[in-house]
């Protein structure tokens, strides 16, 4: 057992959130500004929060534990 504890990444743990099941959600990218020369449809989808990609899924439990 390792004589420290990990600290929680904090720039992580404010950018995504734990789900019940345990996968990890975060918010979309390019939903900040320049909102003119986007479509409807792509702002509305830009909307959503997406689960994180599970080859990155192992890094982000680790900084988020």
């Amino acid at each position: 057992m390792p004589k420290t504890k990990t600290k929680t990444h904090k720039g992580i743990a404010k950018r995504s959130k734990l789900t019940s099941s345990g996968k990890i959600k975060r918010s979309q990218a390019f939903h900040r500004h320049k909102m003119t020369s986007k479509t409807g449809k792509r702002r509305r989808n830009l909307r959503q929060s997406v689960l994180i990609n599970q080859s990155f899924a192992k890094k982000y439990r680790k900084l988020l534990a």
